[in-house]
């Protein structure tokens, strides 16, 4: 009896001490050393919790704070008692991580989450299948073990054909769009239209171990057909950077190699300006073309045949060469050598004016008369004893239109004195009743009151005619040749000395004004009383 009560007073004594040890139970993780006979494994006798103690159990967190890693080798956690985050005796389902998951700064872990990884949940990454550590993996939840590099969590699309530091081409914000990656610092920088290519279309898909991976490395670039099909047959060798350039196969590079001028077609004026395909249509640079000829390449929508003689046309060489349509090479020899001689004014005419006409060229029918190019202005008006064919150069010169040459003497009114000096207008041209300039030569009166006002008023007047030349000249209209004494008046005696206007005065009757020469009687009274 005396020995089952001291047995129970024992085992109070025991759990009684226990309980005063003991704030409380371990949290499932530290479960294992529940009992008094592990608080040492944590507890340093008469003190609290090391880190020490903590660490020897966490070798993995001695680690990162030995190397200053991940989020407890930060300065935030360094020198922190880990009870200060991480206590216990709350019980089993205490948890001993815990913190707010939403505003936690991941940049102190020594990663920063940017682009995709700053919206994906935790448990994404943290992941067991993503921890190299076999004793952390083995845990239910942890948020250690992992790494920085893109391999831990993601696939080797490339299966080691690339570096496994993934940041080298790509960034955060899209796998598929490697814009880090500079194809400058390779051995085949990237110019002209190369630049504007998808990755795909030269690294290009392949089936590695049962699985897709794009070749970026052993790539064939030396020569352009190593992607190109040579569409010249190795003609002009595989060195297709001689006349050719990135930025447009179909241009030739301006520093060109390839001479066209060893060619049996040397490319000469315009010809030089030109696009290959704009001869070389079919892309074959070595297909024959035929060029012996100019409408071989040429329509001839100017001269439609003009020249041709038994259906064939000259070739447009003759008047035309490679640096322009215009000039002709036609020379003016060569035009005095035709039916129609070039000179004078026609020598400085430019060849649009006569061969240009309503949009169109013309050389062998425009005519050779002068009027087939210049408007007729005498027709109908000169009789054709001196217009003959309607002859210009019958009249006029080709150097100066307004120089006449015609012989008035060939006329029945020929021109001396002040006649002679008067330009032709002064006596062909006049106005008509409504006022406008007309021409007269046919039929125009030789009187002399045709032209002349009759300042006599038809006292000389016979048969309808005044003929000024009775009394008058045409180098002075002023010398008077009239003798008095041939008219029935002889001048003797004192009547010499007379002045004229003394007996021929001026006097005014229904037909005007004017000086008296004609009296019906010649007796003295008449001027003397």
């Amino acid at each position: 009896m005396k020995k089952h009560f001291l047995l129970s007073i024992c085992l109070l004594s025991i759990f009684t001490l226990s309980a005063q040890i003991s704030p409380g139970e371990l949290s499932n993780a530290h479960a294992n050393l529940e009992g008094v006979s592990n608080c040492t494994n944590c507890h340093t006798v008469g003190n609290k919790v090391t880190n020490d103690h903590c660490l020897a159990c966490h070798p993995e967190i001695r680690s990162n704070q030995a190397t200053k890693k991940g989020y407890h080798g930060s300065v935030d956690v360094m020198g922190k008692n880990c009870f200060a985050c991480h206590n216990e005796h709350h019980g089993r389902t205490f948890r001993l991580i815990n913190f707010n998951k939403k505003t936690f700064d991941h940049r102190k872990t020594g990663f920063e989450l940017k682009g995709v990884h700053a919206t994906l949940d935790c448990q994404n990454c943290h992941q067991a299948e993503h921890i190299a550590n076999v004793k952390l993996k083995q845990k239910r939840s942890t948020y250690l073990g992992l790494n920085k590099n893109c391999l831990t969590c993601h696939d080797d699309f490339h299966q080691g054909n690339m570096s496994s530091n993934c940041l080298e081409c790509h960034r955060f914000d899209s796998f598929k769009n490697p814009k880090a990656f500079d194809h400058n610092k390779t051995h085949f920088p990237l110019l002209g239209k190369h630049k504007t290519l998808n990755c795909k279309e030269c690294h290009k898909n392949e089936l590695v171990h049962g699985k897709i991976r794009q070749g970026f490395k052993n790539l064939r670039f030396a020569n352009c057909n190593a992607c190109h099909q040579d569409v010249h047959d190795n003609k002009f060798g595989q060195n297709c950077k001689k006349c050719h350039q990135e930025n447009s196969f179909t241009s030739i590079r301006n520093d060109s190699v390839f001479n066209h001028d060893k060619t049996d077609f040397p490319l000469l004026g315009k010809h030089r300006l030109l696009e290959c395909k704009q001869c070389h249509q079919s892309g074959n640079m070595t297909k024959p073309l035929k060029h012996g000829r100019c409408s071989d390449c040429h329509q001839d929508i100017t001269h439609r045949g003009e020249f041709a003689v038994n259906g064939k046309s000259p070739d447009c060489a003759e008047c035309h060469d490679n640096n322009g349509f215009l000039p002709s090479t036609y020379t003016v020899e060569r035009h005095n050598a035709s039916a129609f001689k070039l000179s004078g004014a026609h020598e400085a005419t430019s060849c649009m004016t006569c061969h240009y006409k309503e949009g169109n060229w013309h050389f062998r029918t425009i005519g050779k008369k002068c009027v087939d190019c210049h408007k007729d202005e005498h027709q109908g008006l000169i009789s054709e004893k001196f217009y003959k064919q309607a002859t210009c150069t019958e009249c006029h010169n080709e150097s100066n239109w307004k120089t006449v040459s015609f012989d008035h003497n060939q006329t029945k009114f020929k021109l001396d004195g002040k006649h002679a000096e008067l330009a032709c207008k002064a006596c062909h041209y006049a106005k008509n009743d409504r006022g406008e300039i007309v021409q007269k030569f046919e039929g125009l009166s030789t009187n002399c009151n045709a032209c002349h006002t009759d300042e006599h008023a038809g006292q000389f007047e016979v048969d309808g005619k005044t003929d000024c030349a009775r009394c008058h000249q045409t180098s002075r209209w002023k010398d008077s040749k009239f003798d008095h004494n041939s008219s029935r008046f002889k001048l003797e005696g004192a009547h010499q000395a007379v002045a004229c206007a003394e007996c021929h005065k001026l006097i005014s009757t229904p037909k005007g004004t004017f000086v008296e020469y004609k009296f019906k009687d010649i007796e003295c009274s008449r001027c003397h009383q």
